[in-house]
């Protein structure tokens, strides 16, 4: 397991205690009609923790980060996000969307793109700044983006374009990190960099929340998982709810868990799936 790391100083302009939950949720409960995603969860991420959300399509993955990013609204509950109500943290929460390609003849730079993470919460028209200048530039070294700084993102790969999503998301240096399937589509070499420059920021004290289908890529940084299946959740490590016995109950059948070569192969889910299944939607929610 990856150990949570300490937290760092967020600046003057956002004090905090070092010992709060960077995300707490109290007695949370999402439904949409008579479908209820999870119920009663209490739950607190800590500063420094690279949790994940795992679950089958559907079952309220990308919907957590919602209630998160105060795009949807608990039925019941609670939640606190950096210490504020969902929706109202600013920058301290970084944000990083599923991958989808930027269109060929966008008119966006690398380095703009970045730029957007650095003052574009700002109103009126920007005046070059050499300090908006040098964020910018010290983001892309960051994530490995400087040579392709002035070239349009509509010419970059996918992985390359997920690199500038993650020096936007950091830009305002967040205590908190949702990810949202930031390694869909992109390929083994491009996953592991990816997650990699997620888990930079972890080590720095930001609280990493995931929403996976796959939860090999990142299996070395995981600190703790929840897991959301047919309306029931389990929190814990990944040796406490990736099992044979935890996911079986959880679906109400048998499911088999297994270890080979390191990587952890799910057979049996009812839903033909083994946590490498594409988006899907529901009318409330996309790649659940």
């Amino acid at each position: 397991m990856t150990p949570a790391a300490e937290p760092r100083s967020a600046g003057a302009s956002a004090p905090r205690d070092a010992h709060a939950p960077a995300v707490r949720l109290r007695r949370a409960s999402l439904s949409f009609g008579d479908r209820v995603l999870w119920s009663d969860l209490d739950l607190d991420i800590r500063p420094g923790e690279f949790f994940a959300v795992l679950g089958p399509n559907g079952s309220g993955k990308t919907s957590f980060l919602k209630t998160l990013l105060g795009a949807v609204h608990l039925t019941s509950g609670t939640a606190e996000i950096a210490g504020r109500s969902p929706g109202r943290h600013g920058d301290l929460v970084g944000y990083i969307p599923q991958q989808k390609m930027f269109p060929p003849n966008t008119p966006l730079r690398a380095r703009d793109l970045v730029s957007l993470g650095v003052d574009g919460h700002r109103w009126g028209m920007r005046l070059r700044s050499r300090a908006v200048d040098r964020r910018v530039d010290e983001l892309l070294a960051k994530v490995g983006a400087s040579d392709y700084a002035k070239v349009p993102v509509g010419m970059l790969s996918g992985g390359e374009q997920q690199r500038l999503r993650v020096a936007q998301a950091i830009a305002g240096r967040p205590r908190v990190l949702l990810c949202d399937e930031p390694l869909l589509s992109l390929d083994l070499n491009h996953q592991q960099a990816v997650s990699g420059l997620i888990d930079a920021q972890r080590r720095e004290g930001a609280a990493v929340v995931f929403v996976t289908h796959e939860v090999n890529p990142v299996l070395d940084y995981l600190d703790r998982v929840l897991y959301i299946a047919d309306g029931k959740f389990r929190v814990g490590t990944v040796e406490e709810v990736m099992t044979t016995e935890v996911l079986s109950e959880l679906y109400g059948s048998r499911v088999e868990v297994s270890r080979v070569n390191g990587r952890l192969v799910v057979v049996g889910l009812p839903d033909a799936t083994t946590h490498a299944h594409a988006p899907e939607s529901d009318g409330q929610e996309q790649s659940a």
